[in-house]
């Protein structure tokens, strides 16, 4: 099992930037690919971002790249979404999640976690 802690949302104006936390216990915190989901009022929650256990591959959702950037820090468990240049439209809870299936490579890219966190709320003011 693997517990899921996120922190750091709250209100911001549009062109502001937020920094997502998501502190990991239970299992081995290297050993599997963390990601981010949003689901906005009235809409299906939506893939945001991914990071590998090694950090060295991640992978975004069109409507962020340029814009989000996902990082890890194994040592203490916890992967970070920093949300630059923020838009009305990105105002959503923001999901952490963990584990499951993650495939990357030139042509295609999925990721279907095992493990979810409680959400965070961003609000973008315009």
């Amino acid at each position: 099992q693997v517990q899921l802690v996120e922190s750091g949302g709250g209100l911001v104006q549009a062109g502001g930037s937020l920094t997502l936390s998501c502190a990991a216990s239970g299992r081995t915190f290297p050993n599997y690919a963390m990601g981010w989901f949003r689901q906005a009022p009235g809409k299906e929650r939506e893939f945001v971002a991914v990071i590998s256990w090694s950090g060295d591959k991640t992978d975004y959702a069109d409507s962020v790249k340029g814009r989000f950037t996902i990082s890890r820090d194994n040592a203490k468990d916890t992967v970070y979404l920093q949300l630059n240049s923020l838009k009305p439209e990105d105002t959503a809870v923001y999901y952490c999640a963990a584990d499951g299936e993650y495939y990357s490579d030139s042509s295609e890219s999925y990721y279907y976690p095992t493990f979810w966190g409680q959400g965070t709320q961003v609000t973008v003011s315009s």
